[in-house]
């Protein structure tokens, strides 16, 4: 029987990391990502500026109390997914199954790949180097049985890190990490974990599951039973049709329709310069929302008019997630997703005139051609709004 080999890679403060890599002056010094704005917050931020305190999704007026000598610059959409795209491409080659999550992370199936790459660590060992020679970019590598694990596995020696857990080992990593660090336990449920006086993951992991379920509810008990176990509760599932979509677990929950909104505008255009990359056109729009409580949902609209442009994903995403959360509701995760894909650069049926979004399109195709060839372009309308993106910030 093939033992099952999970790899998560993570992209080391990718947006930093890109930035550092076009202006090399930036390396070594606090470099925070984000909005210039008043109310701009902070998408990312080098491991320089995080030793002060900053992290993502933090007002950018508290980043800059923390580390006020921070070299502060918007973030360039376009760029990330252009190098993005490459780290990727570069993942597709060790394994025939790649499932992206975000646009700097994803996991890679290498069950069963010894004869091509090596055993487990031996081919992390090669990927991470072949990605640094070919992009410039440095990745942390968690591999493990399941995606839980491997997940883990990748924040425990960030940056440039290679952790590798194995079935047995299970438990004993997680009591390694600890319930502070233990993925997916915020501060709001690490306060209602010390209220019922559980303060060590051994403690957790005593409690029967219905026992789980009655203090914490259905959802955050069965959660809490199975990631103390090291068991995968699902929270990486794989969509069931070809679709192109991100996720975004916040570090804190966020109950700011700012923030989830400038998350949702980033995600829009990385989700879109994916489809211009890979030539495909969707036809549905969807909205993924996980609250606190871990309950989940995901709302879904097919326009009548096809979806062209990052600009129109991002107007009706903020539309689906006004059906979905309301004011009060903390948000642990966000994703936004394109479904109902096709091959093609236009609509199934053409109009006689083009329309707005035909052009919008067509831009940004121009733009992502432009990034690959190394040119830097960023739009006005996202210049001081950039928004958060938590690149595993509690690694």
């Amino acid at each position: 029987m093939i033992e099952t080999v999970i790899f998560h890679v993570d992209i080391d403060a990718f947006f930093a990391a890109v930035e550092i890599l076009d202006d090399p002056g930036l390396a070594g010094k606090p470099l925070i990502v984000g909005g210039l704005s008043k109310r701009g917050v902070v998408s990312t931020a080098s491991y320089e500026a995080r030793k002060y305190g900053v992290h993502s999704a933090m007002p950018m007026t508290q980043a800059l109390r923390l580390c006020p000598h921070a070299t502060v610059i918007p973030g360039r959409h376009a760029r990330y997914s252009e190098v993005s795209a490459q780290v990727m491409g570069i993942l597709r080659e060790f394994s025939s199954d790649v499932h992206q999550i975000s646009i700097d992370e994803a996991f890679l199936d290498m069950s069963g790949t010894e004869r091509l790459w090596g055993r487990p660590r031996e081919a992390a060992l090669k990927l991470k180097e072949r990605v640094h020679e070919e992009t410039g970019m440095t990745i942390s590598v968690g591999i493990g049985p399941n995606r839980l694990i491997a997940k883990m596995a990748s924040d425990y020696n960030k940056p440039d890190g290679l952790c590798k857990v194995s079935e047995s080992k299970k438990e004993l990593f997680i009591d390694a990490v600890g319930l502070k660090k233990l993925w997916g336990v915020g501060k709001v449920t690490q306060e209602e974990l010390k209220s019922q006086k559980i303060t060590t993951t051994g403690e957790l992991r005593s409690i029967p599951l219905e026992r789980l379920k009655k203090l914490f509810g259905n959802s955050m008990g069965s959660f809490l039973y199975h990631v103390v176990r090291g068991i995968d509760p699902g929270i990486f599932s794989e969509a069931k049709s070809r679709s192109i979509s991100t996720e975004h677990t916040f570090l804190e929950d966020v109950g700011d329709r700012e923030v989830l909104e400038e998350t949702l505008l980033s995600m829009s255009h990385e989700v879109m310069f994916r489809s211009l990359d890979e030539r495909q056109i969707a036809r549905t729009i969807g909205v993924k929302i996980r609250l606190s409580d871990f309950s989940t949902s995901t709302v879904q609209t097919t326009p009548a008019e096809a979806i062209l442009s990052a600009e129109q994903v991002y107007a009706i995403a903020k539309e689906l997630l006004a059906q979905k959360w309301q004011p009060g509701m903390k948000v642990r995760l966000i994703g936004v997703g394109l479904y109902q894909l096709y091959d093609g650069t236009s609509p199934l049926q053409g109009e006689l005139f083009e329309s707005e979004h035909e052009k919008k399109r067509k831009l940004e195709a121009v733009v992502l051609a432009l990034q690959k060839e190394g040119h830097v372009l960023v739009k006005a309308a996202n210049l001081g709004k950039t928004p958060p993106h938590d690149e595993n910030q509690h690694s």
